[in-house]
């Protein structure tokens, strides 16, 4: 079944290639289906984990002979995650695509990002990792020009430059890193690393944090993301920031770092400290915005940096707190972008000046939003509160005061931001007398995700936590169950 995974998505990308032309209904039906099979497969693999990892022996050659596909509990819920968050897309792409201009290509590219994205979460080989992620950052390269506007052009290519950047950092980590250890399985480096010199292993953590760490778009790699979110199609910004960054960037930093390198305490405190400065830089910048999804997309920087500093704690408190915030933070941006998308269509602007009272011209949109706005900015009883009270509270256990206190203004300032957001772009006192309708598939994933914002506040109940969140913890904390597990020993 594992293979399975990659093989869905990727083949379904070129199944619609093939059939393309004029029978984009067929790529848009062909896209939900397999990314339900996918999601269903990742429940089901996720469920019969019981604290086990499964491996995959690519060609039946074990690891380190051979590349390795890894299924624990951190990647099997990261798997959720990304196919929950691609079915809601797929729901809002059908009306969405319209106003673009419905194209079978986009499906293409959006199950060719799918394929990337999974590939970098359950490979065992670091190589097999570059390639996967430069797979699924290709995709969104032409995803976010996929409007064909100069200003997307323009988004795309800095987007494309700032990930050749990264990648370039990657690359040249692996090279060193394999010269030195002759194995590209991470199980094996891992294994390895404990006697080589401890200075190229600094310089290869540099490399790597720098490349994932752009990836990730936490400050100061952040130049990129304001652009490419706010110029993509609403739903492809839900992926990238709902997903992307955090499959391409914050997942493989906490698989390395946690996994590979040990959780070395230089690299968290560095962690530590950009994730205290993207969270109050990123809601400064926010707060400034009067476009709403470039509001959003510097918001996005904010809330990575609440799950770099539960990183940065390495404690098991610490990344029970950035796993839950990762996983919240998908469901109430992905929320955010589906709103601002339908405005958008509704309304032909996303300028907060120029909305008003749209509580009865768009009373879905209007709600959700409601519900996500409340969300970020950390009001009980919605997701994003318990996952920052989790990460405020290991700060204070850590003997992070100032950790801590930071993390309280950053959240005080995108409740201030988020007030703003709802006092002039959905109940504002300008009266809005017409309004372009929006497509019920649309309003349905914005419920969905609605509805999510409130479940998943379920999984801080002792119970249901130690069901879902501690076996992904433990998961990232076992760096030698990692290592004999993936080997076979």
């Amino acid at each position: 079944m594992i293979p399975l995974l990659i093989a869905i998505p990727l083949g379904t990308a070129f199944l619609i290639s093939l059939i393309g032309g004029k029978r984009d209904l067929v790529a848009a039906v062909l896209s939900l289906c397999s990314t339900a099979v996918v999601l269903i497969m990742s429940i089901v693999l996720f469920a019969g984990l019981h604290g086990h990892t499964l491996v995959y022996s690519v060609g039946k050659w074990p690891a380190p002979f051979g590349i390795v596909l890894v299924i624990d509990a951190f990647s099997a819920l990261m798997l959720i995650l990304i196919y929950t968050l691609a079915l809601t897309s797929l729901l809002y792409a059908v009306p969405y695509l319209e106003s673009l201009g419905r194209d079978w290509k986009f499906y293409a590219l959006f199950m060719l990002m799918l394929s990337g994205m999974t590939g970098v979460i359950i490979t065992g080989d670091l190589f097999n990792l570059y390639v996967f992620m430069e797979i699924g950052l290709l995709a969104a390269f032409a995803l976010v020009a996929f409007g064909g506007a100069a200003e997307e052009y323009e988004a795309a290519f800095k987007y494309a430059v700032m990930g050749s950047v990264s990648s370039s950092f990657i690359l040249i980590g692996i090279a060193v890193l394999y010269s030195a250890s002759s194995t590209l399985t991470m199980a094996k480096i891992a294994e390895t690393l404990p006697s080589l010199d401890p200075k190229l292993v600094g310089w290869v953590s540099a490399l790597f944090l720098a490349g994932f760490g752009l990836k990730a778009a936490a400050i100061p790699f952040h130049a990129w993301l304001p652009d490419a979110h706010s110029s993509a199609p609403a739903l492809i910004s839900s992926m990238l920031s709902g997903v992307l960054i955090k499959a391409l960037g914050v997942y493989v930093l906490i698989r390395l770092f946690f996994n590979v390198f040990g959780a070395p305490q230089m690299i968290l405190s560095v962690v530590l400290v950009l994730g205290l400065i993207s969270i109050i830089g990123g809601v400064l910048l926010a707060i400034a915005q009067w476009d709403m999804k470039r509001l959003l997309a510097y918001h996005s920087i904010s809330q990575i940096g609440y799950v770099l500093i539960g990183i940065g704690l390495g404690t098991p408190l610490g990344l029970l707190g950035a796993v839950y915030h990762l996983l919240n933070h998908a469901l109430f941006k992905g929320l955010l972008f589906y709103n601002a998308g339908a405005v958008e269509i509704a309304l032909g602007t996303r300028n907060l000046k120029r909305m008003g009272n749209l509580t009865k011209l768009l009373p879905t949109t209007s709600n959700t939003s409601m519900v996500a706005s409340l969300s970020i900015a950390g009001i009980p009883p919605f997701n994003g509160f318990f996952s920052k009270l989790i990460l405020i509270i290991a700060a204070v256990q850590a003997g992070q005061p100032i950790t801590a206190v930071l993390a309280v203004i950053g959240s005080l300032l995108t409740l201030a931001s988020f007030m703003k957001v709802q006092r002039y772009g959905f109940r504002g006192e300008r009266v809005i007398e017409k309004a372009e309708p929006i497509g019920w598939s649309m309003n349905a994933a914005m419920v969905i995700l609605a509805v999510l914002c409130l479940a998943t506040s379920l999984l801080v109940v002792p119970g249901i936590r130690e069901v879902v969140l501690s076996p992904a913890v433990q998961a990232v904390m076992a760096k030698t169950g990692y290592v004999h597990l993936v080997l076979g020993r």
